[in-house]
């Protein structure tokens, strides 16, 4: 019972690690309309800057600066934020095509220097001994398990109340203006081009602390964990949601990763461990079935708005015969 317990507030703490990225990515895309496919870099540059700041002095590497890790996240946030404004001023008077191609290739490129950048990032070998909150409870895996579930409820909890705020005052309004009619918004004197800066720049932070949160939980961070099937799953988790609303992006989460942790436990339970490495595929097609299904179903998401059909016989009936009531 005790192991089912911990293993329940782990799963839901990476979960809510997945949400906060899915946040981040609907600020960006579901309230003003930004294409991004590089959502693993800003992730990499968040956990790699938070872990060069928290860690020990290493040799063999720059960094290390054994900062508290309160300071790691905001200096995560702030790097974060900073490149995804550069990223948006470079690109985002381009089309939605051209600005997905140059954000998955930044995110590219991120990948890559963490890969070869040995002096800095660790290369292949990563980076370890994150320091890890309530790393003294972690002989106690069910308390370590519990107090990181807390603290990174609270820290997506703050970041969804500041988003649906945000997205009810007058400066979530402009983003959705721009989103659905840009002409429109334009002609009334607001600037389509600083806003969006804005949008995407705080999307990133939020990206950048999701990254953050994870390397200080897992303590250890390599390249490989941010290759483009990270952006994959947090787009699907979106897409599930609901585009456009903040809680289905946390149930989107939540579902998309109850899913992909279930399914890999069931391969490796049905076939062998010489079969285990290309059973793993399994997880995209389930994955796969699932979006299929549910966009079958509910095509704007759990969550997203349910477009409006017109009812025959009421509808009809309603609406007067303009071609009689002309002269």
């Amino acid at each position: 019972m005790m192991d089912l317990l911990g293993y329940g507030a782990f799963f839901l703490t990476t979960a809510l690690i997945f949400s906060l990225i899915t946040l981040g990515l609907n600020l960006q895309w579901g309230l003003t309309g930004l294409f991004n496919v590089g959502v693993a870099g800003f992730v990499a540059i968040g956990a790699y800057t938070s872990a060069l700041l928290t860690t020990p002095d290493d040799a063999a590497r720059l960094g290390g600066f054994d900062l508290p890790i309160l300071i790691g996240w905001l200096g995560a946030m702030l790097l974060g934020g900073v490149a995804a404004a550069i990223t948006g001023i470079a690109t985002l008077r381009l089309r939605s095509d051209y600005l997905a191609i140059t954000t998955f290739g930044v995110a590219v490129v991120v990948q890559l220097v963490a890969l070869n950048a040995q002096k800095l990032t660790g290369g292949p070998f990563g980076i370890g001994f994150i320091p890890r909150p309530f790393g003294g409870l972690a002989e106690t895996p069910l308390l370590f398990n519990l107090s990181n579930l807390a603290i990174v409820s609270v820290v997506t909890l703050i970041v969804y109340l500041a988003l649906e705020h945000l997205s009810r005052s007058p400066w979530g309004r402009v983003l959705k203006a721009l989103r659905e009619d840009e002409r429109a918004a334009i002609s009334l004197g607001k600037s389509a081009r600083f806003y969006r800066v804005q949008a995407f720049a705080v999307g990133g932070a939020i990206m950048a602390l999701a990254g953050a949160l994870q390397a200080h939980f897992t303590g250890f961070i390599a390249p490989d964990n941010y290759l483009p099937a990270l952006t994959f799953q947090v787009w699907v988790m979106l897409i599930v949601g609901g585009s456009g609303s903040n809680i289905g992006a946390v149930t989107g989460s939540i579902l998309v990763w109850a899913i992909w942790a279930g399914s890999g436990a069931l391969t490796s339970m049905l076939f062998s461990p010489e079969q285990q490495a290309r059973a793993a595929s399994l997880q995209i097609v389930a994955i796969g079935v699932m979006l299929c299904v549910i966009l079958l179903v509910r095509p704007n998401g759990l969550f997203g708005d349910k477009p409006r059909r017109a009812r025959f016989g009421k509808g009809t009936k309603a609406a007067p015969d303009e071609s009689a009531a002309r002269p």
